[in-house]
Parts: structure tokens; C-alpha cells; sequence
């Protein structure tokens, strides 16, 4: 969880009300697309004349946009309502939970005064002056379809030289397991020059790393040209002054040769890929609602190795799916082993209320599930340190985000670590005790490895 009233005061500081309005605070819940969204309600708010409190104490209405993608993401905002709620807080509940539960929240949480759905965000403003009108406000619209662009006014929270672009919404596709269709709705893509317009104003912000963002992001385009282009985005941002761009969330079927020439060929697209893949084996996969996907996965990592030499590839793995048995997750063990990703995520599967895979027979035990990843994090471990170690030696760039005030080091990344995901470099002050303000991208000498940090030396 993220509570934006946490955030240093550099991020967001606490802005005077205008007539009269209410003081209001934020917490934030979830993934970067839900903060993209909280950051949209906050320039709404704030272009209104709401004030916005750093600081969940001093307001008088919190906007709590939560998340509802599994069990314990539900659980953890349920918590931090019941939590404002025993505060005596008016609370007004945005987000995937309000989508998910539009029908019986309000009833069940008499605190809150409002929801406001995934899709209904750029409602804010009205809805607050409903509630301060005395209205219990449900804005919450059955099936998602709104897409916020660059007309849409946006207060950035995260660190100022980082930021994500939302390039699509929702998803066309239904995997078994997944809810997110539910939530965010069949996928809407926003138009290149939208893209390139907000891209272009977030890098005279100062913005040195962007990351493109939407659930499926090498489908984009296709519900508005047709056909995916991303490639074509790619080259587009190309003429974007900023150095570092980052996708997330590769589809395997949308990594096509095109889009693989166009992330060697910007200059400024980093060869890191975020490859979703849950699984390898065939029947799992077809349980999954993912049956083309065994013919693709060694097929694509090979193509993207020929192409990207040097590629860093994540990906996200879900162990204990109904029906898995200990050959079809020896068949992954073996999967891992032959495929050396950079860094792996591992989950264990959630039967989510209203999907397919909630339904299906032959339930893995929850301790088998939880030892089937326990495994895999400890073949990957050393497998995430090879890959570290390789980089001692070698000059990289780091965009420093913090000081150690105890040891004096510099926190930063490298091009390899996405923010909150994956590693860290810590880099000591170079000769003359050399220091850089956080926001720099500095070269630094890599001098320690370890499972997922790096060490080195500023230069």
C-alpha cells in the first residue's frame, strides 16, 4: 500500500482550501495505473479549489482509491476504510473496490459518503459537492469505458524525475484467473500524438524516466487502428526528450519483430521487457485461458535474446492453479531453470469471485501452493545473482533517488531495476567525496553484487 499523505513533502504539500471548501486527503492502494488515477483526482481537486492535506489528521474527507485485484489487496482496503472510519473520517471510496462492490458498499460501510468506479474518476469534483451537499453519491458506471489523456489535470506524487503514462485501458482478453476485466473494462487505447503531447510536458517537468503503463501494453492500439502499434508508439517517442522510457506488462503474442527492432532502435526505450507468462506447461495454460501461449513462450524468449542481445527479462508466475500437479510444476521448475530471467515474481493462485478459475475443480492445498513458490524463489535467488554479478565491472548509468543518511551511499537504478519491483544500486561518493542531488542520472563503477542489489562507485 501506498498512503500518498505518507509521501515526503516534495511530492505533494499540504494547499489551502478556497471558499470555504474542505480540507482533503488521499490514500492510495494498489498499482501504478490506480495512482495514475489518484493523481488525476488530485488535479481535478485541486484545480477546483479543494485543499489537499500531506496529512490524514488535518483533513476532513479522505479519498481512499483501493484496490481489489485479489484476496488480500480486498482485505487491505477494507482495513484502511474500517480504519478512517473509526477516525471519523468522511470517507469517499474510489477505485477497484467501489467497482467490484458498487452495489452493497455503501451499505456496508455507512462511513463512507461516496464511491466513485474505475471508470468514474474524472467525476471527483462533482462528487464531492454532492457529498458536501449532504448526498450519499454512488457514481459508479456498470462497464468502465473512460480514459483519462493529457487534457485531464494531473498532480504527480511519485519521486519528480519518475513517472507512468497510462497509454490504454482495460483488457480485451479472460484469463481464467483474472479479474481485471471486471474492474477496468474491455481496453481503449489512447491516440499516439495523446501519448507523445503528455510524454513531451512530463519531460519539461523534468522527468527522466518514463513508463509506459496499461494492462496488456504491447496491445496497444488495436481497438482504435486495428492493429496493435506499439512499434509505431516506440518510434514515436523517439523525439521525446527524455532518457529513459520503460514498458511494462508484454503480452507475448503483441512482441512481434517489429516491436522487438523498434526497442533496439530508439535510443531512449530500455531493452527491459515484463513478460506476464503465469506458467509453461500446456494443460495449465489451457486452464488458464492462455492454450496459445505453450507454443509461444520458448519460441519468443529465443527471438527476443537474438534480437535484444542483452535484453532483461522479467516475468510474473502463478503456482497452486486449480488442477496443477507436481509434473506440471517440475515442468516449470525446469522451465525457470533453462529460460535465466533477471528477475521473477511468484504468486500463488487467488479464486477471485467472478472468474472462470474460481469454478474449477481439484484445488491446490494453500501449503503445497505456498511451498511450490517457496521453491521457486530459492531457484531463482542465485539464478537473479549470476545475473547481478555479471555487471561488476562494467560503467553504468544510475538515476540516483536517495541518500543513506547513515552510510552516506546514494540509492538509485540502474537501467536493469524497475522502480518498486526490482533491485537497487547503492553507490558510495567517488574521489573527493563527490555527492549528487537525488534526480541525477550519474555513471557509477559496479563493484558488489548480491541476489538483488548492486554496489559501485560514483565516477
Amino acid at each position: 500500500m501506498t498512503q500518498i499523505e505518507s509521501k515526503p513533502s516534495s511530492y505533494l504539500r499540504t494547499s489551502s482550501p478556497r471558499g470555504g471548501k474542505p480540507l482533503v486527503a488521499f490514500t492510495h492502494l494498489g498499482c501504478e495505473k490506480n495512482l495514475v488515477d489518484t493523481e488525476h483526482m488530485l488535479g481535478l481537486l485541486t484545480e477546483a479549489g479543494y485543499g489537499i492535506s500531506a496529512n490524514i489528521d488535518d483533513a476532513s474527507v479522505v479519498v481512499v482509491n483501493t484496490c481489489s485485484f485479489v484476496q488480500t489487496a480486498r482485505e487491505e482496503s477494507v482495513r484502511v476504510l474500517v480504519e478512517l472510519a473509526n477516525q471519523g473520517k468522511e470517507i469517499i471510496i474510489a477505485g477497484c473496490l467501489a467497482q467490484h462492490f458498487r452495489d452493497e458498499l455503501l451499505e456496508s460501510l455507512p462511513e463512507a459518503k461516496a464511491i466513485v468506479g474505475t471508470g468514474d474518476y474524472h467525476h471527483i469534483v462533482d462528487v464531492l459537492r454532492r457529498v458536501e451537499a449532504g448526498e450519499v453519491v454512488n457514481k459508479v458506471s456498470k462497464s468502465p469505458t473512460f480514459i483519462g489523456d493529457e487534457t485531464l489535470p494531473r498532480f504527480r506524487t511519485t519521486f519528480n524525475p519518475v513517472a507512468y503514462l497510462k497509454v490504454a485501458e482495460g483488457c480485451n482478453y479472460r484469463c481464467a484467473f483474472c479479474i481485471i476485466p471486471k474492474l477496468r473494462g474491455n481496453q481503449r487505447s489512447r491516440t499516439i500524438d495523446s501519448i507523445i503531447f503528455e510524454a513531451k510536458e512530463l519531460a519539461k517537468q523534468g522527468v527522466k524516466e518514463l513508463i509506459l503503463i496499461s494492462q496488456i501494453t504491447t496491445n496497444y492500439g488495436i481497438d482504435l487502428y486495428g492493429n496493435p502499434r506499439l512499434g509505431e508508439l516506440l518510434r514515436a517517442l523517439a523525439e521525446v526528450d527524455i532518457p529513459w522510457i520503460r514498458v511494462h506488462y508484454a503480452y507475448p503474442t503483441g512482441l512481434t519483430t517489429e516491436v522487438l527492432k523498434a526497442y533496439k532502435e530508439v535510443p531512449n526505450v530500455l531493452p527491459y521487457l515484463d513478460l506476464p507468462l503465469q506458467h509453461s506447461h500446456p494443460d495449465v495454460l489451457k486452464a488458464m485461458n492462455r492454450p496459445w501461449q505453450a507454443d509461444v513462450n520458448n519460441f519468443l524468449l529465443d527471438r527476443i535474446r537474438e534480437q535484444l542481445p542483452g535484453a532483461v527479462l522479467r516475468t510474473s508466475l502463478i503456482v497452486g492453479f486449480p488442477g496443477e500437479t507436481q509434473d506440471q510444476f517440475e515442468h516449470l521448475i525446469e522451465f525457470l531453470k533453462t529460460q535465466q530471467f533477471d528477475h521473477v515474481g511468484v504468486f500463488t493462485f487467488s479464486a477471485e469471485d467472478g472468474t472462470q478459475a474460481a469454478m474449477l475443480p481439484n484445488k491446490v492445498a494453500p501449503d503445497i501452493a505456498e511451498a511450490r513458490k517457496d521453491q521457486l524463489i530459492a531457484i531463482q535467488q542465485p539464478i537473479s545473482a549470476a545475473k547481478n554479478s555479471s555487471c561488476v565491472g562494467q560503467i553504468v548509468d544510475v538515476l540516483v533517488e536517495k541518500y543513506d543518511d547513515q552510510s552516506g551511499e546514494m540509492i538509485g537504478r540502474s537501467s536493469r531495476f524497475a522502480p518498486e519491483i526490482d533491485g537497487e544500486v547503492y553507490i558510495r561518493p567517488g574521489v573527493g567525496n563527490l555527492k549528487v542531488s537525488p534526480g541525477s542520472l550519474v555513471p557509477a563503477l559496479i563493484t558488489g553484487a548480491g541476489v538483488y542489489d548492486l554496489s559501485g562507485e560514483l565516477l
